[in-house]
């Protein structure tokens, strides 16, 4: 199986910045994708960003212009450097990942996402 592990929360004031890191590990053949999603509390998660193998990203609205997703594809991380952070960006995020995963023969792969813990980021003066 895969797992997921996240890190970088944190509380900082309206303005400053944070960078979440990502990090899978497991049989791991691949990682399609990884994205970062966003929960308030009594919200739906929401998308935060995205970023596909070959580097394609995709932004929220929201965060358009002030957040940036990467990734190492040696490492098989994932990192969403947030600047000027705003108190609505309060929320704990959570990194998914599409993963080929090696099957137990060997041979085999089989497709899967999966979820980290999520990490609380609070914006508040």
């Amino acid at each position: 199986q895969v797992q997921l592990v996240e890190s970088g929360g944190g509380l900082v004031q309206p303005g400053e910045s944070l960078r979440l890191s990502c990090t899978a590990s497991g049989n791991i053949v691949s990682i399609s994708s990884f994205g970062w999603y966003r929960q308030a509390p009594g919200k739906q998660r929401e998308l935060v960003a995205s970023i596909m193998r070959s580097g394609t990203t995709r932004y929220a609205d929201s965060v358009q212009g002030r957040f940036t997703i990467s990734r190492d594809n040696a490492k098989n991380t994932a990192y969403l450097q947030m600047d000027s952070l705003k108190p609505e960006d309060t929320s704990v995020y959570y990194c998914n990942a599409g993963v080929w995963v090696a099957k137990p023969d060997g041979v085999n792969q089989e497709y899967s996402a999966f979820w980290g813990q999520g990490t609380l980021v609070t914006v508040s003066s």
